[in-house]
């Protein structure tokens, strides 16, 4: 990759939610940097920091209802059979989990992996533990959503993390999002699980990368993934 197509790539539009947080950075800094210039630098290097974390870049999203796409940008830290949000009162047991892990340095805004309408829009307080943590599905902060798609209720739960401190959805009961729409973000650092009902097999496994509104985590109505393949 040449140093063009890497600049290219990191200037991205910036969320405006973001804006109070880079003024903020960059005051700090001033002033900082009135006692020592090194301070200065410092303080503009983490306001670039800032910058980069609030960026919201296009994605080529895949239009398909037999597919379910990356919420997130990060990690796939479990892939799996659990049990959806109690606050939700869904029927059916334990269904198909898959979690993606971001840090600082992913992309926080958050996007439907499936095209439908949102039946249930829930905020839990709670907790901030790690978010790669598995007791953090229980235990911490989380914003919930149920879309109603065409392969049966999907949900997409945002969890806060250790340095997490707010959660943004967007999304409200009875509105229909499109496939890859923006529709949350999470600062700094968190989870998002996806639930998926019966007929949806895994398409990603444990420790792999996932891009938000383009990696396909799950296939509706395909063959099971082979043994090696599923965490279950």
């Amino acid at each position: 990759m040449s140093v063009l197509t890497s600049i290219t790539d990191a200037m991205v539009p910036v969320r405006k939610e973001g804006y109070p947080f880079i003024a903020i950075f960059f005051v700090v800094a001033l002033v900082l940097g009135s006692l020592w210039s090194g301070f200065f630098w410092i303080g503009l290097g983490l306001t670039a920091w800032c910058a980069y974390f609030f960026r919201d870049p296009e994605r080529v999203v895949p239009q398909d209802e037999r597919l379910a796409i990356s919420p997130a940008d990060g990690v796939v830290t479990a892939v799996g059979l659990a049990q959806p949000p109690s606050e939700l009162g869904l029927d059916g047991g334990a269904r198909l989990r898959i979690s993606v892990f971001m840090n600082v340095f992913s992309v926080h805004v958050n996007r439907a992996p499936l095209a439908g309408r949102v039946t249930r829009a829930i905020h839990r307080p709670g907790q901030f533990l790690n978010a790669a943590l598995d007791k953090a599905s229980d235990d911490n902060e989380r914003s919930s959503i149920v879309i109603e798609s065409a392969h049966g209720e999907v949900v997409s739960v945002q969890i806060a993390g250790l340095v997490a401190r707010r959660i943004l959805s967007w999304a409200k009961e009875g509105q229909s999002l499109g496939q890859g729409e923006r529709y949350g973000l999470i600062r700094f650092g968190s989870r998002v699980d996806v639930f998926l009902p019966e007929g949806w097999n895994p398409r990603v496994t444990e420790g792999q990368t996932a891009l938000a509104g383009e990696t396909v985590l799950a296939e509706f109505g395909g063959a099971e993934a082979p043994p090696a393949a599923r965490l279950i």
